[in-house]
């Protein structure tokens, strides 16, 4: 059960992170050592692997293969190789690299680049390092065990000598790379555990940094596109000659998935699309109506689903219990909403084809686009600029095609740019989810059955699931098949109801309504039962079930967390008149443990989040200051789906189209959030999407709190009072 989930997840993004590798995180390393032995590549100095070169004035450049869309991995990943080459960290550059046959696997999802990369990148470091020391003895006719590194440079004590990486770069770029060489103790570490500040801040701020948007090449024109209103519509009549007379306005094309409107700058482009006059005919679901098919999903969780998790008879336990509880939770569909919209930079030309795109997914997007082309991949070059926001929406790799295709019609670089409107409309989903809870209590009120049945639909972005799939429960219930509380009698089942439109990864993926609705009826029966929920939580955890010691690693770590959030939120302590305080927690993919506590008052009938307590274990901490604000990041993104809107469809078509009826939180209304870690996983875990997950339940348990009134669906909105 666990293993296919965890495949699921991570197909991709273990890989991504260069785990199967000898090191892992370079092409060189996986050419079995022939290129080392050909020595360093022409114009580096000293360049033993793909992601580090140390010049010979002594800068150091790391060039990493994840892509940054705001998780601090141009600064975190660098930090780890930089502490343990025991580089100036004040002389270190970062690059970003380009999918080639040195960085093969740079896609960028799970939660993994830190956990992944860890123990590969200072393995990296240490052999480099052990090849510079190797150069400065050799040179001075000493033993290097004489010698020891300090802030890029070799010291020999004895003799009081140094020299810097940059004096030794062209001696040890001669040397052979060792097969291994020993790594500092965590007591030496000089970066790692520090907090450290974003090495792209002061740009971001100052608006230098560059993303996709900021993309300019000699030549460029504008595009913008407007698209089939639902998947299958054919283009039924086209009538753009007002669109040609918009002053700027170059081309109307018309492409695979719609009509692009081409220009000398932006505004013409826009302009040139309004005037458009066009009509779509058919399409595979038309009529696709988001109300009807969660009725549809209430519907099927009256059924019987593909089976992920038995334990004991829950059904002869329910039909026993002295008392047993019931209830339904509601989860809508969501959309990722980026800052940035998608948009790329497309130049095909002489047998090549030049992209620059904001994607998460480097190497799909030049694959997709080579077979698009049809060109060899190496012909497809695609360089990768910061990214505003990512969420796993841009593992998609749509708008890259789309701007090769016109690129190639048009002979022109071209920037094809989404409005927000087509961001929120024409993107993939996250996927709306039913719940249908059951209970059994004994007279004491402990829990003798627990039954969890979740309708939904499967991530469709790529292919469609198999309803015959054995493992759907295992592939799609995250949080519930894994549920990490233990009881006499469970049973986790999932429904395919499948919905025809575009879905596909959400930040945390399918764990949010899965935790919402097992962390919420947790609340329920504490409350029932007239226990504490802190408490319930806890004395479930230490409940002993012949789990391996896995299993009980994970709830010992999971109680940690528990114990921590409630210390620090002040749990049971008085608050003010209408206040509330809700607890959720969760282990997230069996690794990362978290628990939250929100509190929260209802003013003028909505919901309001004062202060959010976060406790995580994500194992040993590369950059504290990172981590708190991926924490931050992540309960933000959950408060704004748990708190705003959903994405609504009628006729086929997404209702919403801005942050006006989509909100996003702002600053104003975000609370105070507070981050408290334990490193008690031995090597370092996931951070990104965990926080994401227990949120909604965190929330709704205040709101319950605060009014005694439950409330079973998200967003709230209006129905807290």
């Amino acid at each position: 059960m666990s293993t296919t989930r965890r495949d699921f997840l991570k197909a991709g993004t273990l890989f991504a992170a260069g785990l199967a590798l000898e090191l892992g995180v370079d092409g060189r390393l996986r050419r079995a050592g022939e290129a080392l032995a050909a020595g360093p590549e022409p114009g580096a100095a000293f360049r033993p692997f793909a992601w580090l070169a140390i010049e010979p004035g002594g800068r150091t450049v790391i060039t990493i293969g994840r892509v940054e869309m705001g998780q601090g991995v141009r600064t975190s990943l660098p930090m780890i190789v930089a502490d343990e080459l025991d580089a100036d960290w004040s002389r270190v550059e970062v690059e970003t690299a380009m999918p080639g046959p040195d960085f093969q696997r740079m896609t960028t999802s799970g939660s993994w680049s830190i956990g992944g990369a860890f123990e590969p990148l200072r393995r990296m470091g240490a052999r480099a390092r052990a090849m510079l020391v190797a150069a400065a003895a050799a040179r001075w006719g000493v033993d290097a065990s004489t010698c020891r590194t300090e802030s890029g440079r070799v010291l020999h004590p004895g003799s009081k000598r140094s020299l810097g990486y940059g004096e030794l770069a062209l001696e040890a770029a001669k040397l052979p790379v060792p097969a291994d060489a020993p790594l500092r103790p965590a007591s030496e570490y000089r970066l790692i555990g520090r907090r450290t500040p974003r090495r792209d801040g002061r740009a971001i701020v100052t608006g230098a940094a560059r993303y996709g948007m900021d993309v300019r090449i000699p030549g460029m024109k504008f595009a913008t596109i407007e698209r089939r209103p639902v998947a299958g519509a054919r283009l039924g009549s086209l009538d753009d000659a007002a669109a040609r007379r918009v002053p700027g306005v170059r081309e109307v094309v018309r492409l695979s998935n719609g009509v692009a409107v081409v220009a000398d700058h932006t505004w013409a482009a826009l302009e040139g699309r309004r005037a458009l006059k066009l009509t779509w005919e058919g399409g595979d679901e038309p009529r696709f109506d988001s109300a009807a098919y969660q009725a549809r999903l209430l519907e099927a969780t009256k059924g019987k689903g593909s089976v992920g998790r038995t334990v004991g008879d829950a059904e002869k336990a329910l039909g026993g219990a002295a008392r047993r509880l019931d209830a339904v939770y509601e989860y809508p569909f969501f959309v990722h909403a980026p800052l940035e919209p998608m948009n790329t930079v497309a130049h095909v030309h002489d047998g090549r084809c030049e992209l620059w795109a904001g994607t998460q997914a480097p190497n799909p997007a030049q694959a997709a686009v080579a077979k698009l082309l049809g060109m060899p991949q190496e012909k497809v070059e695609v360089h990768v600029p910061l990214l505003g926001g990512g969420f796993g929406r841009r593992l998609g790799v749509d708008y890259a095609l789309e701007a090769a295709e016109l690129s190639r019609a048009i002979r022109t670089p071209v920037h094809v740019m989404w409005t927000r409107e087509d961001d929120m409309r024409h993107g993939f989903f996250q996927p709306a989810a039913t719940h249908r809870m059951a209970a059994g209590l004994d007279p004491a009120g402990r829990i003798l059955a627990w039954w969890h049945r979740e309708a939904s639909s499967a991530q469709n972005y790529r292919d469609r699931m198999d309803p015959a799939n054995p493992d759907l429960a295992a592939i799609h219930m995250w949080g519930g098949v894994d549920n990490p509380y233990v009881y006499g009698a469970m049973r986790a089942e999932f429904m395919l109801v499948e919905a025809p439109i575009p879905l596909g990864p959400w930040r945390a993926v399918f764990a949010p309504s899965n935790v919402m609705a097992r962390e919420c009826f947790l609340d329920e029966i504490a409350t029932a039962a007239g226990k504490d929920p802190v408490a319930l939580r806890l004395a479930l955890l230490e409940e002993r079930d012949g789990a391996d010691e896995a299993i009980q690693s994970q709830r010992k770590r999971l109680a940690a967390v528990i114990r921590l959030a409630a210390g620090k939120s002040g749990w049971g302590s008085p608050l003010p008149r209408g206040r509330g305080r809700g607890i959720a927690a969760h282990v997230y993919d069996g690794e990362t443990t978290l628990a939250q506590v929100a509190e929260v008052s209802v003013e003028g009938g909505a919901p309001r989040v004062h202060r959010f307590v976060c406790a995580i274990d994500c194992g040993p901490v590369v950059n504290p200051l990172g981590l708190e604000a991926v924490v931050e990041s992540g309960v933000v993104w959950g408060l704004s789906q748990t708190l705003g809107r959903e994405i609504t469809f009628r006729d086929g078509r997404v209702e919403q189209s801005s942050y006006v009826d989509y909100p996003i939180l702002t600053l104003s209304q975000t609370p105070q959030i507070e981050t408290h870690f334990i490193e008690g996983a031995k090597q370092p875990l996931g951070a990104g999407e965990q926080p994401v997950a227990p949120v909604a339940a965190a929330v709704l348990n205040a709101l319950f709190a605060a009014t005694g009134r439950r409330v079973r669906r998200v967003p709230v909105g209006a129905d807290a009072g």
